[in-house]
């Protein structure tokens, strides 16, 4: 079987959503954002579906497969044979571009153990935002609760759609770009209006919506069909004070260096991130890469290729089959990596 040998270039990817967004990706990309009001999630060399569909959310190559079926086709070639070891044909990431034109209602994600025994599924859906821009007068985030929560009084949140209350019990704070918050399963959350951020995920599209009214048609979507009083089992009601929060939050706006690593220590087993700065030149060693480029212009070669060039706005997928990868030039990008070979969450 043929193997992947070259990174690849792709378009944006945006599914529909619920709620208002999509303008800083449409900067960032150097596209028209005006066609598009409910388009504020890009996701990036995605092998996962949204919740319920055949298709929608899947990344196209540009030869017309998707993404997913060629890695079915030649796991070893995209995702090394250490990767497979541990995860088989599943990439174990979604990466995505996601900008919040509105506040997001509060909702939570489920652990890998809920997610089994619920969804048949091997992975839940823990995540990470690396906050690229903002806009607005106070971009700000919301997570976990500030006290511990009894499930009753949740329970009576939803059934009275109470949102005061629900952004009421949650820690809340201003963010600025390079900051990142780590989102364990379980954990409620909600982004603010005027955040911009490079998401990682784990590779599902669960989300428990606790705040369903004026987001969703209705609350069967909020709990995915499993009953407020089953989702809300997956829920974290301990308390997050100061000295808790901060194990999720670090800010990088200031650190130096050509490779910045972004995300807090406990994000480790689920993936990893780092932020790249070539000075000159940076080698990466090979892995399953999902490339986001910030600002710059420069070039990424392979060991078997001429090289691609790159821009702001560029998004890349890279399988590990091409090999050790040189980065040039005067740029800032992500780098999207899932768990390092042997390693994965599991709550």
């Amino acid at each position: 079987m043929t193997r992947p040998l070259a990174p690849i270039r792709l378009p944006a990817n945006q599914p529909p959503q619920f709620y208002r967004g999509g303008a800083a990706i449409a900067a960032l990309r150097g596209v028209d954002a005006t066609a598009r009001e409910f388009g504020p999630e890009d996701w990036v060399a995605s092998t996962t579906t949204m919740f319920g569909q055949d298709t929608h959310g899947l990344t196209r190559l540009p030869d017309g497969r998707w993404l997913r079926d060629a890695v079915r086709a030649d796991p070893e070639g995209w995702l090394g044979a250490e990767h497979v070891a541990t995860f088989a044909d599943s990439t174990a990431l979604l990466v995505k571009l996601l900008d919040a034109g509105q506040r997001l209602p509060v909702h939570f994600h489920p652990p890998d153990t809920f997610a089994r025994r619920h969804f048949d599924s091997h992975f839940g859906k823990t995540e990470a935002w690396i906050v690229v821009g903002t806009h607005g007068d106070d971009p700000r985030v919301h997570a976990g609760f500030r006290e511990p929560q009894r499930p009753e009084t949740v329970h009576e949140w939803v059934r009275e759609q109470d949102a005061p209350a629900m952004l009421d019990a949650l820690n809340t704070f201003t963010v600025r770009p390079g900051d990142t918050v780590y989102i364990p399963a379980g954990l409620p959350h909600a982004i603010g209006a005027g955040v911009f951020v490079v998401e990682l995920q784990q590779p599902t599209d669960f989300s428990l919506t606790l705040e369903w009214r004026d987001f969703l048609d209705d609350p069967d979507r909020g709990h995915l069909g499993l009953g407020f009083d089953t989702a809300i089992e997956a829920l974290d009601t301990s308390g997050w004070d100061a000295e808790r929060l901060a194990t999720l939050v670090r800010h990088t706006a200031g650190a130096e260096g050509s490779t910045v690593d972004l995300l807090a220590a406990g994000s480790a087993p689920y993936f990893r991130a780092d932020q790249l700065r070539p000075d000159p030149v940076l080698v990466l060693d090979p892995s399953f890469i999902v490339l986001v480029v910030l600002d710059g212009a420069g070039t990424l070669r392979t060991e078997r290729d001429g090289g691609l060039d790159l821009a702001r706005g560029d998004t890349v997928v890279v399988p590990h089959a091409a090999g050790e990868l040189e980065l040039a030039g005067a740029l800032t990008a992500v780098r999207c990596r899932p768990p390092a070979p042997g390693r994965r969450g599991g709550r």
